[in-house]
């Protein structure tokens, strides 16, 4: 693997030079991570003297680290390299600009346009044009003739214009998209130790030669070799595809790898190759090295990514990229949303999306047939009036002549084409997108995959955590059980016996994270701030209550002196640590979970420090006396134990033997107050048609007692409150089995599922997904801040991960980070994507409404008058109005409260709903009366010349001036008519909060004034009077009246109208899916109609390149793989439910807590509540 491409290495003499100072040189160091398990031992201790002598060579302290001078850590840059891949080159201005150019319909229009160029030069003689059927000009008509070039060099002009603002609008999106993915990358830090201090670092500033402390939930960034470890477990299936954890030990296996993750323990690495020496980064440059001999053998196309992984989705949109893991099977969704983003018309994922593309390609089909029709019956029309009834003989010398006007009639249907087909929805779309995404940031959350914002639109259920989510996550301990006696306010030191106090204190001291600690206020009189984890950081603010010093007992047994450590895991619930005693023998510390704790205690300290026999009756009395009653005010228990050895070595590794006869310390109450915010966003949750449901590893008193502050349930609330043991059995059949049938019997009435493991949490989340009680399916919300929380997460349609006690894992599973932990800005986030749908909704009623309008008049006036009465220029105007600027103005829609006054509108509920299609309809009547009547009757009204029947390269009329000055005014007050869509009265409703929509309708509107009076014979204009300004501002202005007296027509009376652009059934895409690699309705729709509209060449294209870049990525196994169509399936079209009611379930939903505490199972907060 070490034959990547040059720039990886140092390649110049001074880099030599330096690598001298050090003991190893760049390829050493790869030579040696490329080893594994015994053969890198070997090589360790043979070649480098062992891992003590690795330090010393890269001049770093095993203890202290780096110094951390400047000048050193760039010297270490400079030979060692930096810890980030170079990202590929984003696309430039021109590829886009390419890009754009390669549009069916614009191409067309581009060789209309030069053919019509050409041919305008070409002029017969007088007398020939009287045969040919054209008037003789009078000498004033001769500069007019003379400027028959214009219409097409305006066309050109039009078509430049349009491919410039896409290429800058995708360009502005990919930027945008890039800054995100930084934004992302800069939020990953590492804890590394310098000078002695523990620091965190941004991952890209880590280098070779510092000592990193690894800990559950890491991501590794850099490969390193273990220097100390506590029973550390690696998942490394990223970069083996093994998905068996790998045990790390310095016996055994020191080599640890960049981007795999640590699953349990924790210890201290020497990082030996960053950036594109480390493992990932040799993958990556192969895989790039790839890609660049495949582009060089193909000419540059739009070309689309392949779902490698998703630093490669990064690194194809132009991110630096820190070191992130190569992504196992599941992660290959999350890059293909990343991906699609850049190019949104390609591939489809999302129910927005899909219901687009079916809505686009029907449109594209009505348009093309439209066009076909217009211009057969113009060029039949010309045919048979000149040859046929005015018996014309075709002469040779007017064939151009001939051909002028059937190029007139080509661009005229290829214009009707471009007004039908409607470009502007992807823009639409992204840029609605990108500006809640935005948005989003500022409400705190940094969406990951752009789809997500919209998806969480249509959630109905949320599984969120309790502990830092609904709670505040600062964590105190205010009750304690010691020595028989239940303090409800924390004791005074000199209450406690000596020997009760010394346990305590080293209990709590040692036998927790040393990366835990209470640092004093940021500002004066504030609260000590809490680092590292919570729940720990309250037994060490226990410690300081009680007037002693924790840092006093770490510096005098270091995590060097730790003997055996066995750390907390969800399945464990405890967390427990070994030391030698002085006088020979060892002791253990354990904390966890009370009741899982007690239940291995068979001793506990009296108020004199005695240990005294604790016999189950005992414990069922501490249960219901101390546990039940602190857990009924909302207090998470933790119990405190320890146990001597004094005899013999016991069989560490036999755990069961271990944890048992524990001899119990005490029992403390820590509370962990709810947000002060959260009963309110609960509420609102409750009005949208959103169902809470609490999921925690706290026991089931101190569950439901949060979710009763939190408002989740309310007194005699017939919902269920359950343990995870009891949830279990519930679902499950004889053999263990989970039933759907049964989950469907219990998750529409449970509200809180306490002790649960992650286990159940995905179980939970899978099942409401499935399930297919209801008319429709449910779309899931779910919140996870733990390691194991990753199943969960994944599966869940929208993932939030906590951006402060969430780990790396749980974040890289996500589709949106909370950067503040709170669920409050969950309700933002749906809030949000609520908006994108109505912002879409709002662009599809204007943007149709115009093109209903534009189509028919275009048609009918072509079929009529043999000319339509908007000529090619102006509509490629009003297309630039409707398409690029609509879209900006009504997706920049900010949003309201109203939106959460609804229910959400579930996977299965048309884009175009009945209201939206009468206010459609409504407009299109209003705005085709008036067209008709100035096209037909304006002359005599405005008492002009009429601009009917003109002959070709006449001068442009006043009449048709007319015509498309109201036109486009009608268009830009309809725009205001738009901004509301279930049928309110008031439009003009916040509309000065929207500043872009307020300037570009001012925009569109000075700009129509220049081109009415100064466009002239590219625009096919001439200047208008005062008084037929105001009759057409007049008419403009109609549509806002127009627009009251359509909501006046209840929608319930019109049932002929059909709603349009349905989301897809799940039953037709497994149909027609078969075989496909990825869902795309689009493909479906095409597959079907075979119309060659929807970019149909690009995809070919795309197939081509998929196929190649697996055959030569095929050499890295297990790095590259491909997703199967199962897991697309499962993963997002699953259509949503509203809530619906379910009859009772007989279970208890008071489990008792005594039954409990005999269960195995028994959960904590996952993951998060203990190390």
């Amino acid at each position: 693997m070490t034959n990547t491409t040059e720039h990886a290495l140092p390649a110049n003499s001074t880099a030599e030079s330096r690598e001298k100072e050090f003991g190893l040189t760049v390829m050493e160091l790869r030579k040696l991570m490329e080893l594994r398990s015994t053969d890198a031992l070997i090589q360790i201790n043979d070649h480098h003297g062992g891992v003590m002598n690795l330090c010393s060579k890269l001049r770093t302290n095993p203890v202290e680290g780096l110094s951390g001078s400047p000048a050193d850590l760039e010297k270490r840059k400079q030979v060692f390299g930096h810890n980030l891949i170079p990202p590929k080159k984003p696309k430039t201005f021109l590829e886009l600009v390419w890009e754009a150019l390669q549009d069916v319909t614009l191409i067309i229009l581009e060789i209309a346009a030069i053919i019509s160029l050409v041919l305008s030069f070409y002029r017969p003689h007088g007398e020939e044009n009287e045969q040919c059927g054209l008037p003789i000009n009078s000498p004033e008509d001769e500069g007019e003739a003379e400027a028959g070039w214009i219409e097409g060099a305006a066309i050109l002009f039009s078509v430049i214009i349009v491919v410039l603002v896409t290429a800058f609008n995708d360009w502005s999106k990919e930027k945008q998209f890039r800054g995100l993915q930084n934004r992302i990358e800069k939020e990953q830090k590492f804890s590394v130790i310098r000078n002695g201090h523990i620091i965190q670092l941004p991952v890209a500033e880590i280098v070779v030669g510092d000592i990193a402390q690894i800990k559950y939930g890491d991501l590794l960034p850099a490969d390193g070799i273990l220097i100390q470890g506590n029973d550390l477990k690696i998942d490394e299936s990223s970069l083996t595809g093994e998905s068996d954890h790998v045990k790390k030990s310095l016996e055994r296996d020191p080599m640890l790898l960049s981007g795999t993750h640590v699953m349990e323990g924790s210890g201290r690495m020497l990082v030996t190759a960053v950036g594109v020496n480390s493992q990932t980064g040799i993958i990556f440059t192969l895989l790039g090295a790839s890609e660049e001999e495949e582009e060089e053998k193909k000419k540059k196309g739009k070309k689309q990514g392949v779902p490698e992984n998703r630093n490669k989705a990064k690194a194809q949109d132009g991110v630096a990229l820190e070191i992130q893991p190569l992504n196992s099977q599941e992660g290959i969704d999350s890059e293909e949303k990343e991906k699609k983003v850049v190019k949104l018309p390609k591939k489809e994922k999302s129910v927005l999306q899909g219901k687009l593309t079916r809505l686009a390609v029907q449109i594209g089909k009505a348009g093309l047939i439209m066009s076909a029709v217009t211009v057969l019956i113009l060029i039949l029309y010309f045919v048979i009036d000149n040859f046929v009834i005015q018996r014309k003989p075709w002469l040779a010398e007017c064939t151009p002549i001939y051909i002028q006007y059937f190029v007139k009639f080509f661009i005229i249907g290829i214009t009707v084409l471009v007004v039908a087909v409607p470009e502007g929805l992807p823009l639409a779309v992204t840029i609605s997108l990108a500006y809640s995404v935005k948005k989003m940031m500022k409400d705190n959350n940094l969406v990951r995959h752009l789809d997500a914002c919209e998806t969480m639109g249509n959630a109905t259920a949320i599984c969120s955590d309790k502990t830092g989510t609904l709670t505040m996550n600062r964590m105190t301990v205010v009750q304690a059980y010691i020595g028989n006696t239940h303090y409800r306010q924390i004791p005074s030191p000199d209450v406690l016996a000596p020997k009760v106090l010394d346990l305590l204190v080293n209990g709590i001291s040692i036998n927790s994270a040393y990366t835990s600690k209470i640092l004093p206020p940021e500002k004066e009189g504030g609260l000590p701030r809490q680092v590292g984890n919570k729940t720990e950081c309250s037994l060490l603010g226990f410690v300081i209550d009680l007037k002693q010093d924790y840092h006093a007992v770490r510096s005098e047994v270091p995590e060097e002196k730790f003997y055996k450590v066995y750390t907390f895991n969800s399945s464990r619930k405890s967390m427990s640590t070994v030391i030698q005693k002085p006088g020979g023998g060892y002791r253990m510390y354990s904390k966890g979970a009370s009741e899982i704790i007690l239940r291995k205690c068979n001793r506990i300290l009296d108020k004199n420090g005695e240990a005294v026999p604790f016999k189950s009756t005992d414990r069922d009395e501490v249960v219901r006396t101390v546990i039940e009653p602190m857990a009924s005010e909302g207090l998470r228990t933790i119990c405190l134990a320890y146990r001597d050895f004094n005899d013999v070595e016991p069989p560490w590794d036999h755990e069961n033997e271990i944890l048992t006869e524990l001899t119990c310390i005490a029992v403390v109450g820590i509370e962990d107050p709810v947000r002060p915010e959260v009963p309110d966003a609960i509420a609102k949750c409750r009005r949208a048609g959103i169902t809470v449901r609490m999921v925690t590893g706290d026991n089931v008193n101190t569950a439901r007692a949060i979710a009763t502050k939190c408002g989740i349930i309310a007194p005699g609330d017939d919902f269920l409150c359950l343990e995870g043991k009891e949830f279990n059995r519930l679902i499950r059949n004889e053999k263990g089995e989970v039933e759907q049938e049964k989950l469907d019997k219990i998750w529409p009435k449970l509200r809180v599922l306490a002790r649960s493991s992650p286990t159940d949490k995905h179980t939970l989340v899978k099942g409401i997904i499935d399930s297919t009680v209801g008319e429709q399916r449910q779309v899931v919300a779910v919140t996870g801040d733990g390691t194991n929380d990753g199943p969960a997460l994944k599966k869940a349609d929208v993932g939030f991960a906590m951006g402060i006690a969430g780990t790396d894992v749980a974040k890289e599973a996500s589709d949106i980070i909370l950067t503040d932990d709170n669920f409050t800005s969950i309700v933002k986030g749906m809030m949000w994507g609520r908006n994108v749908y109505d912002s879409i909704s709002k662009f599809l009623q204007f943007q149709l409404t115009v093109n209903v309008v534009a189509v028919i008049v275009a048609f009918t006036g072509a079929c009529i008058t043999q000319d339509s009465p908007l000529k090619a220029v102006q509509m490629l105007w009003v297309n630039l109005i409707m398409d690029t600027f609509a879209s900006l103005a009504l997706a920049t829609e900010p949003p309201t409260d109203s939106l959460l006054k609804r229910r959400p509108y579930g996977r299965n509920k048309p884009l175009i709903s009945r209201t939206m299609m009468k206010n459609i309809l409504g407009h299109a009547v209003y705005q085709l009366t008036i067209i008709f009547f100035l096209v037909f009757a304006g002359e005599k009204f405005f008492d002009i010349d009429s601009g009917r029947n003109a002959p070709l390269h006449s001068p442009p009329s006043q009449h048709y001036t007319i015509v498309f000055n109201t036109f486009v005014l009608m268009q830009l007050f309809n725009e205001i008519n738009s901004r509301k869509i279930h049928g309110e009265r008031n439009v003009f409703g916040g509309i000065f909060r929207n500043l872009i929509f307020c300037s570009v309708v001012l925009g569109t509107f000075i700009s129509q004034i220049i081109i009415v009076e100064f466009g002239g014979k590219p625009f096919s204009c001439t200047k208008l009077s005062l008084s037929q300004w105001f009759w057409c501002l007049f008419i403009g202005i109609g549509e806002l009246l127009w627009g009251q007296v359509i909501s006046t027509i209840p929608t319930q009376s019109l049932k002929f109208l059909k709603e349009a652009g349905h989301g897809t059934a799940k039953e037709e895409i497994t149909r027609d899916a078969e075989g496909l690699d990825e869902i795309d309705h689009a493909e479906m729709e095409l597959r079907r109609g075979q119309i060659l509209w929807f970019r149909g060449l690009n995809r070919i294209q795309t197939q081509i390149d998929v196929i190649n870049t697996f055959q030569t990525g095929a050499n890295f196994k297990g790095v590259i793989k491909r997703p199967t169509m199962g897991q697309h399936l499962d993963v997002k079209h699953v259509p949503s439910s509203s809530y619906v009611t379910v009859p009772p379930v007989k279970s208890s939903p008071n489990t008792s807590v005594p039954d409990a505490v005999s269960s195995p199972t028994l959960g904590n907060q996952s993951g998060q509540s203990i190390p």
